[in-house]
């Protein structure tokens, strides 16, 4: 393989180079170097290559490695601003004069670009040269860069929105704003913001507040960059022509379909997509590629051109295309194909589609190396390449179907294969009907909708009735996808994995190609057996023709499965091999296959299982911002969520049009994605301590996306959308919910976890059947409760106010003597400050009751209300507990183990 493809070999070697050098750093990069490259030798003298290819695959190792620490050296920002670099500051006031380099994106009250900055004035910095210039050449403390900011406006009228629609890449702009660094990741496993913006080689934010603070103009003269600018206005009026032909939910998602324009695709259908592992429809990819350059070959024959001259026609459009679409990853790619393709079709050079791949890849990591951690790019280029390994080897096991069926069966299943570990190691969930919706959907969609919605959006420039009656007809087929969609996401066979490591998606695709070479050399060997005579003058039965081809099958097994050990015998000179060759010719074939899917079984099996916790509990604060949420996994392996934090609005009924189209929530961006990578498959309980919005606010996405038991909550109501349409949920899902204090006081876990609440104080007498109330203040009727988990105490307060901490104390001294409930004289290990550390709770009585050894504040960066006080932070100190706040260390978890506990936090101030 290695003589035969030197190109792909040459460019997977470079994918590990630079993977290598992404990976790790110093002497564990080296380690790993030396590893690869002792393996490289190795293999090439195993396979006899000759000393110049065996330099040019260490050169390509060692140089993409080379070559990505260098790029990767040279991706820094021009503006050094030591107040925020050391933390010291949150924002610097910053005026920048600059070009707008990216499409502006306009949603509710907020509107987005890139600016490629010349100048840029930062309060309290002065330029390198400030000494030695002239100050006539620049005002003020301008100095010179050529870094690329994030602009963040904020839109402060609804007529500012007509304002920035005037704004177009390529114009020149004076932006006046906030300086700030990219968010970091505040939880373990969590979005990295800053990481991925320095991958666009984005190293700031400016936060603008309104539009009269940006001052655009349109450029003097022709740029290069007029290009982008008009392809801009043209996607522009393309998806203004598609909203004109298309209505509601059906104009977003013809926009992501023919033009690659998701700005305006429905969250709920993206999201319903996203489940069956349809998504890929919606980026424009090889699929559309084929579909235009079929076309365009149609267009090209109706014309009666040539076959060179259509070929090479197609080939000089398809980067407009790519431009048009967006110019992503994926469509990259496939535009790179296509051309490499059409050209090699056109000169008879380069037929291996294999190779025409690794140029594609290769081309693309040289532009850039950052493509190489993008998603978008590694499915892109994962699934093709599968898809032409693993393709012919399933065609022979689906020889049962008709060729067109198989066809079709065959690329969806390997997709499907090939995609499943980055698909869990991204979105950590998938579907169990996901081949069979890729199989019914991926046809209909590619083949009917698309050229569908294509020939209404042409035809609309000529013939806008007909163009209509084109796409009524694609509404239909649009609204049947739709219905077929919810209906088998409402199948309840969505699984959730955790992240897999990389040796575990290595593996993972060693044995799938073992298994499936295994079975598809056995099933071509019956084939070709079965259509052949055995002997043309020894008549035989059916059952001694079917024992000699089993007996030459294994023959053919042997040879073919094992070529292997045929080398290695010969290098060993191992006499005996052949005793070990006639058991594997009587016994190879099949129990090889055996053994790998039993191997491959247990792969997956360990990689759906999270990991363990050998006999600890663990207690999870995440860091939700201005709210609660703790995930407690105990040392059975149960998990209860507590809270799931919530978004908080403070706009009124006026302000609509601020509304984005998927607005920020907390429950769906941060809990539910980290419940999913950690592997909780379900949630034993959600307890909501109370129904204020920041703390079940964020609930609705965790009960609409993770299986839950049973729901606990204080016993009262309260007139809010969160609460009503979290109990919503709860009843269409059928889940169980509990009444604290009267449904349920003391609850069991396990052997060593165990809950007891202590609010609502309720009386001995049954409260079961008490009506429920509506509770207005909901803080002071929060669940107030001790967690009991291998030794160690931890009490949650929830919002509770100092009233009901003194109500919880007196009814406790009650009733102490009768053994319920816990005592006061033994120590809190851990205790979640209430109420976000405010003033209006964790009183001095209560301290003195609970005298904690660690204290946990949950509270957002900056937030508005000033938590936690001063007062509060200065009373745990003086009982000398120790103090984590989330908006200083991140998400805190607490492994607890033997009377222990033992504490890491995402952040280290």
């Amino acid at each position: 393989m290695m003589r035969r493809r030197p190109l792909l070999v040459f460019t997977v070697l470079w994918v590990i180079g630079s993977s290598i050098a992404c990976l790790t750093s110093g002497w564990r990069m080296a380690l790993a170097a030396a590893g690869i490259l002792l393996l490289l030798l190795v293999v090439c003298q195993w396979e006899r290559v000759g000393k110049i290819y065996t330099i040019c695959m260490i050169f390509s190792l060692c140089c993409s490695a080379a070559y990505w620490e260098w790029h990767d050296a040279m991706n820094v920002s021009d503006l050094h601003v030591p107040a925020l670099e050391r933390g010291e500051a949150e924002s610097i006031p910053i005026s920048g004069v600059g070009v707008i380099s990216s499409e502006v994106a306009i949603d509710g009250d907020r509107a987005d670009f890139t600016v490629s900055l010349r100048h840029a004035e930062i309060e309290g910095i002065l330029p390198p040269d400030a000494v030695n210039r002239d100050p006539a050449k620049l005002p003020g403390n301008s100095m010179e860069t050529a870094d690329t900011v994030m602009v963040q406006v904020r839109l402060l009228e609804q007529a500012e929105q007509n304002i920035a629609a005037g704004w177009k890449r390529g114009d020149s702009v004076h932006v006046s704003g906030e300086l700030q660094q990219p968010g970091i990741a505040r939880n373990f496993d969590g979005f990295d913001y800053r990481r991925y913006l320095r991958t666009q080689k984005i190293h700031w934010i400016v936060k603008v507040k309104g539009a009269d603070q940006v001052k655009a103009s349109a450029p003097d003269g022709w740029r290069a960059s007029h290009i982008l600018r008009w392809n801009d206005s043209l996607r522009g009026a393309l998806g203004d022509r598609l909203e004109q032909l298309y209505g509601g939910v059906h104009a977003g998602y013809m926009k992501g379909l023919v033009i690659g324009n998701r700005d305006d695709l429905d969250p709920d259908t993206f999201s319903e997509f996203s489940r069956l592992g349809l998504t890929h429809i919606l980026a424009i990819s090889g699929m559309h590629v084929a579909v235009i350059v079929g076309c365009l070959l149609f267009i090209c024959s109706t014309l009666r051109l040539t076959r060179e001259a259509s070929l090479t026609v197609v080939m000089c459009l398809l980067p407009a295309y790519v431009l048009l679409t967006g110019a992503s990853p994926s469509i990259v790619r496939a535009g790179i194909m296509g051309m490499i393709g059409l050209y090699a079709a056109r000169r008879g050079l380069l037929k291996d589609g294999l190779h025409i791949l690794s140029a594609a890849a290769l081309a693309m990591l040289m532009y850039n190396p950052y493509f190489l951690v993008d998603v978008s790019f590694q499915l892109s280029f994962i699934v093709t390449a599968g898809l032409m390994i693993f393709v012919p080897k399933i065609m022979p096991l689906l020889s049962f179907m008709p060729r067109w069926l198989a066809g079709t069966a065959g690329v969806t299943l390997v997709a499907q294969w090939v995609s499943f570990p980055l698909t869990i190691y991204y979105f950590n969930q998938f579907s169990l009907v996901s081949v069979a919706a890729n199989l019914l959907l991926v046809p209909v969609i590619s083949l009917i909708v698309l050229p569908l919605g294509m020939t209404s959006l042409l035809l609309s420039w000529g013939w806008m009735r007909g163009a209509g009656w084109i796409a009524g007809l694609t509404e239909w087929l649009n609204d049947l996808t739709f219905r077929l969609v919810g209906w088998m996401n409402g199948s309840a066979l969505m699984t959730i994995w955790p992240s897999p490591d990389l040796l575990w998606i290595v593996v993972y695709f060693a044995l799938l190609y073992g298994l499936l070479h295994i079975l598809s050399k056995r099933a071509e060997a019956i084939r070709q057996f079965r259509e052949q005579p055995t002997d043309d003058t020894v008549p035989l039965d059916g059952a001694r023709k079917e024992a000699l081809i089993r007996d030459r099958l294994n023959h053919v097994e042997a040879a073919g499965i094992f070529p292997l050990l045929d080398r290695l015998s010969g290098a060993l000179r191992w006499r005996g091999y052949w005793r070990m060759s006639d058991y594997i010719v009587r016994f190879g074939g099949r129990t090889a296959a055996a053994v790998l899917a039993f191997a491959l079984c247990l792969l997956l099996f360990d990689g759906y299982r999270p990991s363990s916790l050998h006999g600890a509990g663990l207690v999870q604060f995440l860091d939700v911002g201005q709210g609660d949420s703790i995930l407690v996994t105990t040392p059975e392996g149960k998990h209860i969520l507590i809270d799931g934090g919530g978004t908080l609005s403070f706009r009124k009924p006026s302000d609509a049009w601020k509304e984005r189209k998927s607005p920020y929530e907390v429950g769906e961006k941060v809990v539910v994605p980290l419940l999913k990578k950690r592997g909780v498959h379900r949630l034993d309980a959600v307890i909501m301590s109370h129904g204020d919005q920041d703390h079940i606010g964020g609930l609705q996405a965790v009960l609409r996306e993770i299986p839950v038991d049973s729901i606990v909550f204080n016993g009262s109501l309260t007139d809010s959308d969160a609460f009503r349409q979290s109990m919503a949920i709860a009843l269409r899902k059928n889940i169980p919910v509990y009444r604290a204090g009267a449904d349920l006081m003391e609850w069991k876990l396990g052997k060593d976890t165990e809950i007891r609440f202590l609010s609502p104080v309720t009386s001995p007498s049954g409260e079961s059947g008490q009506a429920l109330s509506l509770v207005k203040e909901q803080n002071h009727a929060s669940l107030v409760f001790v967690l009991h988990m291998n030794g160690c105490r931890f009490l949650f307060t929830g919002d509770t106010d100092e009233a009901a901490e003194q109500k919880i104390l007196l009814h406790m001294e009650e009733r102490t003597d009768g053994g319920s409930l816990p005592l006061l004289n033994e120590p809190i290990d851990v205790m979640k400050v209430a109420h976000h550390g405010s003033k209006t709770s964790t009183s001095v009585r209560w301290m003195d009751a609970w005298q904690p050894r660690a204290a946990v504040i949950s509270a957002g960066v900056n937030n508005r209300y000033g938590h936690p006080h001063p007062d509060v932070v200065a009373r745990l100190e003086q009982y000398r507990s120790v103090i984590y706040q989330t908006n200083r260390h991140g998400e805190i978890q607490m492994i607890v183990k033997d009377g222990a506990i033992k504490v890491r936090s995402r952040l280290n101030p």
